[in-house]
């Protein structure tokens, strides 16, 4: 019978090249840059919406990632340790151009300012047939707060109370993001 304790949480593919990397290992570094860079630099790129930007974000949390590799664990694979990292320094880079979530609910923005159709949610995302290029064209064209919170919902698997702590917003200032920027972001598609 296999001892549950013994088995690990999360089967990581690349976890020889990882124990390689913490070894100190500079070509398993660039082995494992190579398996994740194209896949960081598109999570980087959806919430910075600037190619260089998205660059400079992405090399600085490789360097991170294999500054502190040490520190992994193995409780979840590395592209998940990798991503929250690329998430995380995207992010900060993003405050440190100032993005300010405005809070929706201390500020009272959205009340009685005529019917939020966000709230109803009248669009029928099933049916919806998209081409990639033509969503990442409209995504670029939202507004940063917008595309952030879409990003990081639809394309990186967070919860509106994971963004809320990223972000530093309210779980409900969140939602209400995600739900205008899905509005804007389908009338953009409609255009």
């Amino acid at each position: 019978m296999l001892n549950r304790l013994d088995s690990k949480p999360y089967p990581d593919r690349h976890a020889e090249l990882v124990k390689r990397c913490q070894q100190g290992e500079r070509r398993a570094q660039y082995d494992l840059y190579q398996q994740y860079v194209k896949a960081m630099y598109n999570v980087c790129l959806r919430i910075v919406n600037h190619e260089a930007e998205a660059e400079d974000v992405l090399q600085e949390a490789f360097i991170d990632a294999f500054t502190h590799i040490g520190s992994f664990r193995g409780q979840s694979t590395f592209g998940a340790w990798l991503k929250q990292i690329v998430v995380n320094r995207a992010i900060n880079h993003l405050r440190s151009r100032r993005l300010e979530f405005v809070d929706l609910e201390t500020n009272g923005i959205g009340e009685d300012d005529g019917p939020d159709y966000a709230d109803t949610e009248p669009y029928d995302e099933e049916g919806v047939q998209l081409e990639v290029e033509r969503v990442r064209r409209a995504m670029c064209q939202l507004p940063e707060g917008y595309r952030v919170v879409l990003s990081l919902y639809l394309f990186e698997g967070y919860d509106h109370e994971e963004i809320g702590n990223v972000l530093k917003i309210s779980e409900t200032t969140s939602r209400t993001q995600y739900l205008r920027g899905k509005k804007r972001l389908i009338e953009l598609l409609n255009d």
